[in-house]
């Protein structure tokens, strides 16, 4: 991918939700909710704090995130589907 976050924003490429529920009935593309599980692909610097010190992101590529239902903004790079978000964005790793 040649796309590199600026500051302490992070790029985000959404998990696959379950195709069928518990009891088994199967779940139609349109139905889905979008996930809100993701794998970080790229992450940017960091912010600067107020006396100009960099601040480097807790997060890394590799990293799977649990982020926010309407977090980030969604781009297509490269031809994959990915979003952009803010690292502040990230509710948490998931371990």
């Amino acid at each position: 991918m040649k796309f590199r976050p600026l500051h302490d924003r992070v790029v985000v490429r959404r998990l696959d939700s379950e195709e069928k529920t518990k009891g088994g009935i199967i779940i139609p593309d349109s139905a889905k909710e979008k996930p809100q599980e993701g794998e970080i692909i790229a992450v940017g610097p960091g912010a600067r704090d107020e006396s100009g010190k960099l601040v480097a992101l807790d997060v890394k590529a590799g990293d799977k995130v649990l982020f926010g239902k309407w977090s980030g903004t969604e781009v297509k790079i490269d031809g994959q589907e990915l979003l952009i978000m803010k690292e502040s964005d990230i509710m948490g790793v998931i371990a």
